[in-house]
């Protein structure tokens, strides 16, 4: 004889494991959702950190004070050195060679007997910039430049930093002063010849480094430009040193 109820205590009992079953799969489905990435939400992406050696040719347009420059960038972070060929618009290429250990020389090289060699020295508070220097920037989305898609962030209001979404190269680079720059090629481990890092003698000549020192120095060698503000924006405030507005041809 049957206990009384027991359709009823069956019931119960086979109800309880198809809960229990019904709960554990759903529990197992949320899991592997969360690990596939469907019910979370995406990690932003990260700017891709400088190679520690390449080559790079830029356009640099600065409508502010119609400006308008070719720079050959050449980044060399294991030997301490970055130098940048700046060709002004119908003008001199102005040598920009940066190391580590915060000093600069801006010169020029004069042709014959033209009288056009210039050179200035400038030391400042901060070497030059670290591979992995866009650490920290809010990323902003994705939008258009130069015809790619890029990935944008933003380096504490300072610079708009555009990078292919795809190749992950530098595209355009935005300063808040409306500095642009952009990257037409970007040769990854290529590396300049020593040679060409060495400043010439009369950088070292005591009557031309005050003259290039001097405040009354008006010419192509001020302290102007992106990179200028790259420095600035790394040390904030240098004693001996302003990125000046450019000078007026």
């Amino acid at each position: 004889m049957a206990w009384p109820h027991s359709h009823m205590l069956l019931s119960i009992a086979m109800t309880f494991t198809l809960a229990a079953v019904s709960n554990s799969s759903t529990l197992e489905m949320e899991t592997s959702n969360t690990l596939l990435g469907v019910k979370s939400k995406a990690p932003e992406p990260r700017p891709k950190a400088w190679p520690e050696q390449f080559h790079a040719l830029l356009v640099m347009n600065y409508t502010k004070a119609s400006e308008l420059q070719i720079i050959d960038l050449w980044y060399d972070w294991p030997n301490g050195r970055n130098l940048n060929l700046i060709q002004h618009q119908l003008g001199k290429i102005v040598h920009d060679v940066e190391w580590d250990n915060g000093t600069s020389f801006f010169y020029t090289l004069g042709v014959g007997s033209d009288g056009g060699r210039e050179c200035r020295t400038v030391h400042v508070e901060v070497g030059i910039l670290r591979p992995n220097w866009l650490e920290g920037a809010t990323y902003l989305g994705q939008s258009y430049v130069d015809g790619f898609l890029c990935n944008v962030w933003e380096k504490v209001d300072f610079i708009w930093y555009y990078e292919d979404v795809v190749t992950k190269r530098p595209v355009h680079w935005l300063f808040y002063t409306g500095r642009a720059i952009h990257v037409i090629t970007f040769e990854v481990g290529a590396v300049l010849e020593d040679s060409k890092w060495q400043a010439p003698v009369y950088c070292f000549n005591k009557e031309a480094e005050l003259h290039g020192s001097s405040t009354q120095h008006t010419g192509l060698l001020r302290p102007t430009g992106a990179f200028c503000e790259f420095r600035m924006w790394l040390v904030r405030a240098w004693s001996g040193i302003r990125c000046l507005k450019p000078h007026k041809r």
